[in-house]
């Protein structure tokens, strides 16, 4: 008898229902952060490239 209500208490609380609700969204708020990084990663590549290759061009004059 005192198993049965142990158990009944467990099933109705629901503090644990919102610490699982915020690993989800934690998770998913990451993986649409590495999705979005992913995405935009080749281009800011290639950019970087084309700054390099624009600075190592440069000329910095020592005097005035």
């Amino acid at each position: 008898m005192k198993m049965f209500k142990m158990l009944k208490s467990f099933r109705a609380q629901e503090d644990g229902a919102v610490t699982v609700d915020w690993v989800v969204l934690t998770a998913a708020v990451v993986g649409l952060g590495a999705a979005a990084l992913a995405m935009v990663s080749g281009g800011t590549e290639a950019l970087t490239g084309k700054i390099a290759t624009h600075l190592s061009g440069a000329t910095i004059a020592t005097s005035f």
